[in-house]
């Protein structure tokens, strides 16, 4: 029988190690104790239980949110774990368990198959429609650094940011605003979003403040103990150097606005002239770290916490100012509700 130790980082996933190792720039967690566990089902099943048991940073407050109760998970997954699984039936099995947690941030990869848990998205109106979006930038939108964007016949900025997966540059950024500065206002539409590199959030949301803002906390996990974490630390966004926005901005969200998305919402609602306008966003307030368990599946989990400026929780998402939903009528009409909301609030 083989043994395996479990510990962060054992062995080869080239994408989670740099995942690791882009995070770890941001935040680091205790050191991490090795236990033994066998290459069986019970062995895989007890050390995915305890690697998420030792180290998940949310156990307290998803009690409190919906009664989580991490020890009847394992009770009642335990009893469906036995010696003649096969793979699948046991990747299906921890997928399931994990799925407990109610969180984007926690994945299983198999060479099969990912274990996921999208329910802060997929059980939502998605409130985005692509073909919208595609009508109102036209076909002579201008692309910097990813973002599309362009002056609307109302003369109202729109930015399209659909992701923070790249660095974005100062230069850029210089480019956007100063092609925009003539305008009434800015929408910058982050909707979809699903996040990216946290700095790059950041590096947008320092056009929107003159002054240095504290917009959050952060904690980090000291020990196995579901309450051992650090004290909370400030979170402060510099005003960047380059061009700064002065007038209104709105922010359109969806339930699709994940993680460093989820970050720029809560670093904006700290700048002066902001508003946000469409469904709450989906949260993802955990920074991620990973593991594997024997058998050599992955995983990726929340472990190090994140809040807002009132020390609140931003995991399950941020209410807008402004509930909007997309219509159908509208749709038909060829027209965004959520973008045309925005457009009136400027105008006003």
């Amino acid at each position: 029988m083989r043994y395996y130790s479990i510990g962060i980082f054992k062995k080869t996933n080239i994408s989670l190690l740099i995942l690791f190792v882009l995070f770890s720039l941001t935040s680091l967690t205790g050191c991490v104790d090795e236990d033994q566990y066998a290459d069986n089902p019970k062995g895989n099943f007890e050390a995915l239980w305890s690697i998420i048991d030792q180290h998940y940073c949310f156990f307290d407050y998803k009690a409190q949110q919906y009664g989580l109760d991490w020890n009847e998970v394992h009770t009642r997954y335990a009893k469906q774990i036995n010696g003649e699984m096969t793979d699948a039936q046991l990747f299906e099995v921890l997928g399931n368990m994990l799925s407990e947690l109610r969180d984007g941030h926690v994945n299983m990869y198999s060479s099969f198959d990912v274990a996921r848990n999208w329910s802060w998205h997929e059980n939502y109106p998605s409130n985005v429609s692509d073909s919208l979006i595609t009508k109102y930038l036209g076909t002579d939108y201008k692309i910097a650094n990813g973002m599309k964007y362009r002056v609307l016949d109302d003369n109202i900025g729109y930015i399209r940011c659909s992701t923070f997966e790249g660095k974005l540059g100062s230069g850029n950024l210089d480019e956007i605003m100063s092609s925009l500065l003539l305008t009434r206002g800015l929408i910058i539409d982050i909707r979809d979003n699903t996040g990216g590199m946290m700095t790059s959030a950041e590096e947008f949301a320092a056009r929107f403040t003159n002054k240095k803002l504290l917009v959050g906390y952060m904690q980090h996990k000291t020990g196995k103990g579901h309450d051992d974490f650090s004290s909370l630390q400030e979170q402060y966004l510099e005003p960047s150097t380059g061009i700064r926005w002065q007038k209104s901005v709105i922010i359109l969200t969806n339930r699709s606005v994940y993680s460093a998305a989820n970050e720029f919402v809560k670093y904006m609602k700290c700048c002066p002239n902001v508003m946000t306008v469409g469904d709450k966003t989906g949260g993802g307030a955990g920074m991620p770290f990973s593991s594997e368990i024997p058998i050599g599946w992955g995983i990726r989990f929340s472990a190090c916490p994140i809040f807002d400026k009132n020390k609140a929780s931003t995991e399950f998402g941020i209410a807008p100012d402004y509930k909007v939903d997309m219509t159908t009528t509208d749709f038909y009409h060829g027209k965004d509700t959520i973008i045309e909301f925005a457009r009136n609030l400027l105008s006003k």
